[in-house]
């Protein structure tokens, strides 16, 4: 036992030492890791320094591309979303009339302007202040806002209101705190302090459209309409358009991050529209609207040796300041539905039968032509007919007017000597002459809203209803009915024409330009003094006389009218047919529809040596011209000559006594 403890005793000690021997082993092995470790952990503390090193070569070699290289354009970004370049409109140009009474006025107003924000909601916005302001805006019409500033930039505003009253202003003031994408925004709005007086010559301005815009592109002028919202529609606003808008100018200014304005930093003024002085005269324009009272009808009255108009109203009007501020479309749809038709211009659109207005223009044909002559004899009957014919032309008195020579016959205006007139002329030559006279042409006024009238022709017929020229179809023209239709200021530029001793006159409505500088041009006359040559001068003042005896011959069918004037004037009466008369029968009002009675016309000059003044007038469905009519032009004359201008050429001082063939001898002054 004690032998086996021993080797026991032996065993364990040889076993200790074997593993201290393999426990110092162990410990070389340690030590060979330490140093490899070390190496390995250099090595990357290397490599790691490297990549720092090339990381920040990478951020150095950045921010030098973006500090230095591109300072300019990121400099240019960020001026961008601080700074931004705006349209500054321009001054429309005033519209004044021959006294310098402004027609066409700009003032001040406040517009609602929001600037979309995805922070804020632009559709709550928009209903709390329709609520807070009442504004009034149909749901079609947020929804067209909402929908607008969608597509807008992010500092392009959207006008919620254009024109806002002072309580609004002042209420908006108070809660500005909750819409803090919301502002006010001063302009100049177009207004037309006499209203409907003036609708038919002005016009007026509204919205930009998107007609306007592709228009202006095609023109090329669409960037100087930058931040405009309105442009001429009708009128002298329309055709006058680059004269009144002026030039765009800008401003640089800083904004916040909700587009408002901070602080304006440049500033590019713009050049003001030109003023343009008319030559209508209000007072005679305010009154002609008197005249015509409730009446449908048009006035027009010019000075016949330059063409200047002095007055031009068409009735029914309507008030040109519902279009500037954005009229409803309840209220357009009462004047498109109105019987009445006022968006129809009647002096410049309305198409008439020119009725026996006419006479003394075929009067010139027929004695430029040879076939009459100032005192050749005619006996007038009840009626004309054709050779082989039962039809009858009747003349307006039905017992006829007896023996006439050129004079009576305008005197009187009688029907049957002009349908022979006209019967023996041929269609060709009338429509030559009334060619000559500017029938079925653009008369140039300057306005746009123009149309043209029929001048009557075989190949007019041909083109329009496919059918050929009948004799029968030339007789009514020579008394101003048939295919014939004329507009008011055709008919007016035609006589004076004949007032002027053949010298051919623009209407218009310029009078003179005055720039922002204060310089003042003259109109020129388009027409240039063109004259109509004839084959003796003579011609012109045979169909005149006709005409001065209407007034003040014996018989004349405006004597009544213009009875105890302190001038002379000369005219002619005119009585439309709107519907025919069956053979046999008689005219009578009472048993015709309103829109189917006579239309009354009267043409007049004065004073009659040298005109100052002729006016034309045109009453739908009210009957005869010298009755109706003629009394409408005396009072005209009356307010210019003898009221608004009582110190002009009145007449010759010595009356001279004429002998007008037929017409007897008339004392002329």
């Amino acid at each position: 036992m004690f032998l086996s403890k021993r080797k026991k005793e032996r065993t364990l000690f040889k076993d200790k030492e074997k593993r201290k021997k393999r426990r110092a082993v162990n410990n070389d092995y340690n030590v060979k890791d330490i140093e490899l470790e070390n190496h390995i952990f250099r090595q990357r503390t290397y490599i790691c320094i490297g990549v720092m090193i090339v990381m920040f070569a990478i951020l150095f070699s950045n921010l030098y591309f973006l500090q230095i290289v591109s300072f300019d354009d990121y400099q240019t970004r960020s001026n961008e979303n601080r700074i931004r370049v705006l349209p500054v409109v321009p001054q429309r140009g005033i519209i004044y009339d021959r006294n310098r009474i402004a027609l066409a006025d700009n003032f001040p107003v406040y517009h609602l302007v929001i600037y979309p924000n995805k922070n804020i909601d632009t559709r709550q916005s928009i209903i709390s202040l329709n609520k807070l302001l009442n504004l009034d805006l149909t749901d079609k019409e947020i929804e067209t806002l909402v929908r607008s500033s969608r597509t807008r930039k992010r500092f392009s505003g959207i006008e919620i209101s254009d024109v806002l009253t002072d309580n609004q202003i002042a209420l908006f003031a108070t809660h500005r705190y909750r819409f803090p994408n919301v502002q006010l925004s001063a302009s100049l709005k177009r207004y037309y302090p006499f209203s409907d007086i003036t609708t038919h010559a002005i016009g007026y301005v509204s919205r930009i459209n998107q007609k306007d815009v592709e228009n202006l592109t095609l023109a090329k002028k669409i960037e100087n309409y930058e931040g405009s919202t309105e442009i001429g529609k009708l009128g002298i606003e329309r055709y006058y358009e680059d004269l009144l808008h002026g030039q765009t100018g800008s401003k640089e200014v800083e904004v916040n991050s909700h587009g408002q304005i901070i602080r304006t930093l440049k500033n590019n003024p713009p050049t003001p529209g030109n003023d343009l002085t008319l030559t209508l005269d209000i007072r005679l324009q305010y009154y002609a609207q008197e005249l015509l009272g409730n009446m449908k009808g048009a006035i027009v009255a010019l000075e016949p040796s330059s063409g200047e108009i002095l007055a031009f109203y068409s009735n029914p009007s309507y008030d040109p300041n519902l279009f500037v501020r954005g009229i409803r479309s309840n209220e357009y749809k009462a004047l498109l539905d109105n019987e009445d038709r006022p968006l129809i211009n009647r002096v410049t659109q309305g198409g008439y039968s020119p009725a026996s207005t006419i006479k003394p223009l075929l009067a010139i044909m027929g004695l430029n032509e040879n076939l009459v002559t100032p005192t050749s004899s005619y006996f007038g009957a009840p009626a004309f007919m054709l050779p082989g014919s039962t039809h009858k032309f009747r003349d307006w008195r039905a017992w006829g007017h007896g023996w006439l020579d050129l004079y009576r016959a305008i005197e009187v205006s009688a029907d049957t000597y002009f349908y022979d007139l006209a019967h023996r002329a041929g269609i060709d030559t009338i429509h030559k002459y009334l060619d000559i006279f500017g029938f079925g042409r653009e008369t140039g006024i300057d306005i746009k809203e123009e149309s043209l009238g029929v001048n009557p022709s075989k190949e007019w017929k041909l083109r329009r209803f496919k059918q050929k020229w009948h004799v029968g179809d030339t007789i009514p023209i020579g008394i101003g009915q048939g295919y014939w239709t004329t507009t008011l200021l055709q008919l007016a530029k035609a006589h004076a024409t004949l007032a002027n001793y053949g010298k051919v006159v623009t209407p218009h409505l310029l009078k003179s330009i005055t720039n922002s500088q204060g310089q003042t041009n003259q109109y020129q006359d388009q027409e240039q003094g063109r004259v109509i040559e004839l084959k003796d001068k003579s011609y012109w003042e045979a169909a005149r006389a006709g005409m001065y005896l209407v007034v003040n011959g014996p018989e004349g069918t405006g004597k009544r009218a213009f009875f105890g004037a302190k001038y002379k004037a000369a005219g002619k009466s005119g009585t439309a047919q709107i519907v025919s008369i069956k053979q046999g029968e008689k005219y009578n009002a009472k048993n015709l529809k309103a829109e189917h009675r006579d239309n009354a016309l009267f043409v007049a000059f004065a004073p009659y040596y040298k005109p100052r003044i002729l006016c034309a007038v045109i009453l739908e469905n009210e009957g005869g011209g010298s009755a109706k009519g003629a009394p409408i032009i005396r009072k005209l004359m009356d307010k210019y000559l003898l009221e608004l201008y009582p110190n002009g050429y009145m007449g010759e001082a010595v009356g001279k006594s004429i002998k007008f063939g037929m017409g007897g001898t008339v004392e002329v002054k």
